[in-house]
């Protein structure tokens, strides 16, 4: 018994003394042991033949849970079983009307709503790729997004049938199957699809339909806006969504929560991380069409949520609604995102209560990515040995100026404590890169970093290692900024700004604004001579053009243009002089939504614009 005693105490005071010198011991255990076991599951399905696919994960939860509520939305519930056979209707009259064969790219240019889900698995039942269009985007991006990932059929939704109008003369000269979820239409060129899909049966569908599909074959084109141009198609491919929906497990979500997604759809977090690793937890999703603060809690309270996934700006709202008494009183006990600033975290612990905030970081097309599995405040995760052993990576200083790598005199790069992070492209940790853009692929490829011939991938992202082994997100490189939770590509605003009759050139550039995350678009211009600036045209270029995160707020009128020698724009010094009317001499005019136009930019406007009286 006294033996019993002493090894017990012994145990506790060992613990007690691994807690003192390594105080994230048992968190870091914990992780590690879990992403080992989520590391061997993807090694199983990398060599289980038949492949084993998100599709045959969700058959098997409607074996296993048929009538267990996989969505709500809008006052609907929908099972598994209901979801399995409305996607089997789903995948047999697209299979009859257009006519797809395994391997078929189909784009869905839909809203946040059901319909995207089951007729995403009704094209991975038939092994047909999807891609997710962003529904924000309008005319040359439109045609851009859809033509480059191949696809000769696109599915849309009556609210987003005028935007499908604009661009349908060029969709029907390239021989593109266009189908509206609709029981009728009278345009040419627009078939319905939804009285197609009422009719069809629901019976299930032969998996011989998929049965060429692999790890490595494609299921998915995510688009990201990078450093230059319109938006870029990243190839996903199946062991990258299987990696993605292994996140919330990652975080420690089980199989009895409930994921609240507000995201949109067509980007990476909602869709893979949210959506597909729902399905991975055989978990209940609570689905909105858009994010509301006012309504973001009594959601949760109503229905039960316990997993909340979030960007900056969402937890941002959340915090400047108006304080509640009953704001802890609700069962959400973790939150997955990323992009939310320290102080912003404090405060949302504080009047929300103790949720577990695991920040990430990764990109949509990225080969590296971190988690926050401690509840350390400002980190997007830590550095562990056996992460860093399966996926490669390293810090390496950057010259902002020059936009490039420092190298050594032996022509390699070198390592930093803060710096560009680079992962190693491996077999295990694949830069696919972007559909039928070779180009750009090329571009985010990083040689000779360590030494030569070794091949990165180029995160464009700026990341901190501190003493403590915690990874903390400094900045974004390069020709593109972050606003309201989405990329903005500054030379495609570049482009659309140069399209008004008095601009000849713009540089795009972000800049910060005190109390919001990520930067706001400004544009430094010359006018064509002759021309004053024209506020109506300037203002109905970028409406029409643009969605409204990636309209320059900010237009500042200079004489000429600063270059460097190799003729690319300065940007540095701009974004370090703002938007303040006091400190800079040339005209500036600010984007007002009300007004409809761009109008001066006044020390009362910018005062209004710091102190949150005028929204942005």
């Amino acid at each position: 018994m006294g033996v019993a005693i002493w090894k017990t105490g012994l145990a506790v005071l060992s613990f007690s003394f691994l807690k003192t010198v390594f105080p994230y011991f048992g968190e870091d255990c914990t992780y590690i042991l879990r992403t080992i076991k989520l590391g061997a599951r993807l090694f199983k399905y990398k060599k289980v033949k038949p492949f084993y696919s998100i599709v045959d994960c969700f058959l098997d939860a409607v074996q296993r849970q048929p009538n267990k509520i996989f969505l709500r939305f809008e006052g609907r519930e929908y099972s598994y079983s209901d979801v399995d056979k409305e996607s089997n209707k789903v995948a047999r009259a697209l299979r009859a009307e257009a006519r797809l064969k395994e391997g078929d790219t189909v784009a869905l240019f839909l809203p946040n709503e059901p319909n995207v889900v089951w007729i995403w698995l009704g094209l991975a039942k038939l092994g047909c790729p999807a891609a997710l269009l962003n529904f924000n985007i309008r005319s040359k991006s439109l045609l851009h997004c859809f033509s480059c990932c191949g696809a000769k059929v696109i599915v849309t939704s009556p609210e987003l049938q005028d935007a499908i109008e604009e661009v349908l003369p060029t969709l029907r000269e390239q021989g593109t199957s266009v189908y509206l979820l609709s029981e009728s239409c009278s345009i040419q060129g627009i078939d319905t699809l939804s009285d197609k899909i009422s009719k069809a049966s629901d019976q299930p569908l032969s998996s011989d339909l998929r049965a060429n599909v692999n790890i490595r074959s494609t299921a998915l084109y995510i688009y990201t806006s990078g450093t230059t141009g319109l938006p870029k198609a990243a190839v996903i491919i199946h062991e990258r969504m299987w990696a993605a929906a292994f996140i919330q497990a990652a975080c420690g979500v089980t199989a009895d929560d409930i994921i609240y997604i507000n995201l949109p759809l067509y980007h990476s977090a909602g869709f893979l991380i949210g959506m597909v690793g729902a399905i991975e937890r055989g978990i209940t999703i609570i689905l909105r069409r858009k994010f509301s603060a006012s309504q973001f809690w009594d959601d949760c309270r109503k229905y039960n949520v316990t997993v909340m996934q979030y960007i900056g700006e969402t937890m941002r709202y959340l915090c400047n609604t108006p304080k509640k008494d009953n704001e802890k009183n609700h069962r959400v006990r973790i939150a997955i995102g990323n992009g939310v600033r320290t102080d912003v975290w404090s405060e949302f612990l504080s009047r929300f209560g103790d949720i577990k905030v695991r920040e990430l970081y990764a990109a949509t097309e990225g080969n590296i990515g971190f988690i926050n599995y401690t509840s350390k405040i400002g980190v997007v995760g830590r550095v562990n040995f056996v992460h860093k052993f399966f996926f490669p990576y390293t810090l390496i200083k950057f010259d902002i100026e020059k936009e490039e790598p420092v190298r050594n005199s032996q022509g390699l790069c070198i390592e930093a404590a803060r710096g560009l992070l680079v992962g190693r492209i491996t077999q295990r940790s694949p830069f696919i890169g972007y559909a039928g853009n070779q180009q750009q692929t090329e571009k985010k490829r990083l040689r000779d970093v360590l030494k030569k011939g070794d091949l990165y991938f180029n995160t464009g992202d700026l990341l901190q290692f501190d003493h403590e082994n915690f990874v903390y997100f400094q900045d974004r490189v390069g020709d593109t900024f972050r606003w309201k939770g989405e990329n903005v590509a500054t030379s495609e605003v570049a482009d659309i700004l140069t399209m008004a009759l008095c601009i000849f050139e713009a540089n795009v550039y972000g800049v910060k604004v005190e109390g919001h995350e990520g930067r706001i678009g400004m544009a430094a211009v010359t006018l064509k001579e002759g021309k004053d600036f024209d506020c109506s045209d300037t203002y109905k270029q970028v409406v029409s053009y643009l969605p409204a995160y990636a309209r320059p707020r900010f237009i500042r009128i200079q004489p000429c243009l600063e270059m460097t020698g190799t003729f690319k724009m300065k940007k540095v010094k701009l974004v370090e002089e703002g938007f303040n009317p006091a400190e800079i001499k040339d005209p500036l005019f600010f984007l007002s939504p009300e007004k409809k136009t761009y109008i001066p930019l006044t020390e009362e406007i910018y005062r209004a614009i710091l102190s949150s009286e005028i929204k942005l």
